[in-house]
């Protein structure tokens, strides 16, 4: 299934360390490799990481578990653990681009921090992107309902079309 390219035209895949990401990181390599190929823009992986939590809950690493403390962390804690949280998401970043250039696939990748929903909507609309893909949330009903769907949110707040990419079950 190939979709028609035009000069210029960007996608973006937005990635995390859940395994649907990598997903649709896989799907785009496999149903978009030739029209990213014709288009001459490279395909943009994108990823953000949220701010370090510094008071009641010590901030933990991508895919670490919180953990409860009744004190506040020191800035120099909740520096140590952004700046480590950032080698780890460097890692997954160029993990993917490695994924990208044994498909055959020019990519590029950007690192952002902040709320990941708002970043990667910001990050659709700076760099002029023309079709954003996200990985189906993982998310459980009851988390979904009390934290939001981040390809929800994507879908509503976007200034592009997004394609969400579900994972066959």
């Amino acid at each position: 299934m190939a979709v028609p390219a035009e000069n210029g035209k960007k996608v973006m895949v937005a990635i995390d360390e859940s395994e649907s990401s990598y997903h649709a990181l896989m799907w785009v390599l496999k149903n978009l490799r030739d029209s990213i190929a014709a288009s001459g823009s490279p395909l943009l992986i994108f990823m953000a990481h949220p701010f370090p939590v510094t008071s009641n809950v010590f901030a933990a690493s991508l895919g670490s578990a919180r953990v409860y403390c009744p004190v506040s962390a020191t800035s120099e804690y909740a520096y140590c653990v952004q700046e480590q949280n950032k080698v780890v998401q460097m890692g997954i970043l160029e993990k993917a681009k490695s994924i990208c250039t044994t498909h055959g696939v020019n990519a590029e990748t950007i690192a952002q921090l902040g709320d990941p929903k708002q970043a990667i909507c910001d990050a659709a609309q700076k760099h002029n992107i023309d079709l954003l893909v996200l990985g189906d949330t993982e998310l459980g009903k009851i988390q979904r309902f009390f934290l939001g769907s981040m390809s929800n949110y994507c879908v509503r707040n976007a200034k592009c079309p997004v394609l969400v990419v579900k994972k066959p079950e």
